[in-house]
């Protein structure tokens, strides 16, 4: 930390030393431009110019603190000049130039071309009044030239820099949000990964557990139909690790060997979901109205995953031997209905908290879409999801969605 310090200190000690060294050389060069007689090519010497110049030059050492202050100062010895009349030179009136440019950088460009139009008009005008020339003569449209330009280097370089510092605060900022921007696309992946793997394990492990309890009832009743329960729990068991080794693979680094890449589900996968149901008990029948249009692959696996979820609450939850598949294609979007006469009444309350319905909801939103769920008025449960059929499409603003009917299941 020490050395720090001593770094800083050494370095406005250099500053200092660098801003003193300007401005005595800007002293000399106006005090010898001052002395200086173009006609009579003489050199002489005058203490008012000494004066003059080192007041206005020592000025400038506080430019930065009170910009204002020293362009009055500085404006003051050059009018001075003028009135005594020394030569229109712009190295004599250079600390005027300075502290003009001073204020082009430290303010805004309304106040740098006010301070530079001031200036020049007080050493213009000085310069008519007391050398009774015209306001027209070549040197003092020189002097106005003179006084413009470091104004408009000023204000250039005043741009510049406020361009600069905005770039680097931009890039600060981004800096410091990038840690919480990648926290968040984290927390994002893993509540999506956590949902897969919920639809895939609950399904078809509620499936692989209903035909166990088949199997075990087979053996002690008809013991000439156990292979085919247990074929059913080999078949099952298989593709829920197919499903998972898909979703799995998903995580692998880019380094990594190459992943099985299976195609993910969607409806047209949703016969053999039924029928898988079907083995297990649960009889689907399915109505599809409307014209089929065809998804995109977010979509349609959304859509297979909602009637998966909802067929298997409907397995495990409803203890019904029935339920009913409705889809109905719209011009824009997809409408998914499952019902079932299940135990769920409208006063059901289920035990226990449950993921299924907040996933099945998170994948609808994802997508652009919404689902309703909640029991039937005439006994059952009901799930109902409205999804486009492109991902993000505009949805109706006027339907509000309805907690009301939203239960835990």
């Amino acid at each position: 930390m020490a050395v720090i310090n001593g770094w800083r200190r050494g370095g406005r000690a250099r500053v200092r030393a660098a801003n003193f060294a300007a401005v005595a050389v800007l002293l000399v060069l106006s005090v010898v431009a001052a002395s200086i007689e173009p006609h009579q090519r003489l050199f002489s010497l005058r203490w008012s110019a000494v004066v003059l110049a080192t007041v206005g030059c020592g000025a400038l050492l506080w430019r930065r603190r009170h910009p204002v202050g020293v362009l009055v100062v500085t404006v003051c010895c050059g009018a001075l000049f003028q009135s005594l009349g020394f030569r229109d030179s712009p190295l004599v009136v250079s600390p005027v130039l300075v502290s003009v440019y001073n204020m082009a950088v430290r303010t805004d460009r309304r106040s740098a071309w006010l301070s530079a139009a001031a200036a020049a008009a007080v050493l213009v005008g000085t310069d008519t009044m007391f050398a009774s020339s015209a306001w027209l003569e070549p040197d003092k449209v020189a002097m106005l030239a003179w006084t413009a330009l470091p104004a408009a280097i000023g204000d250039g370089v005043r741009s510049r820099r406020a361009y600069v510092a905005a770039v680097e605060e931009r890039a600060e900022h981004a800096e410091r949000t990038r840690e919480q921007e990648a926290r968040q696309r984290v927390a994002a992946e893993r509540v999506r990964i956590a949902r897969e793997l919920h639809d895939i394990v609950t399904h078809h492990i509620a499936l692989i557990n209903a035909r166990a309890g088949v199997a075990v009832h087979l053996v002690e009743q008809r013991p000439e139909q156990i292979l085919r329960a247990l074929e059913d729990i080999r078949d099952t068991s298989r593709s829920v690790l197919d499903e998972l080794r898909v979703t799995v693979g998903l995580l692998r680094q880019s380094g990594d060997p190459v992943a099985p890449r299976g195609p993910m589900p969607g409806l047209a996968e949703v016969p053999a979901l039924l029928a898988s149901f079907e083995r297990a008990g649960l009889a689907v029948s399915q109505v599809r109205s409307g014209t089929a249009e065809p998804l995109e692959p977010a979509v349609d696996l959304v859509a297979y995953r909602i009637v998966q979820e909802s067929l298997t609450n409907v397995h495990k939850h409803a203890g019904a031997g029935r339920a009913r598949l409705f889809l109905h294609y719209h011009r824009e979007r997809l409408t998914i209905a499952i019902e079932d006469d299940g135990a769920a009444g409208p006063t059901q309350v289920y035990a226990g908290p449950g993921h299924g319905l907040i996933g099945m909801r998170e994948r609808a939103a994802t997508v652009g879409g919404r689902l309703y769920a909640g029991p039937r008025p005439e006994g059952g449960f009901s799930v109902t999801a409205e999804l486009p059929l492109r991902a993000g499409q505009a949805r109706d603003r006027g339907e509000d969605h309805d907690d009301s009917r939203t239960a835990c299941r």
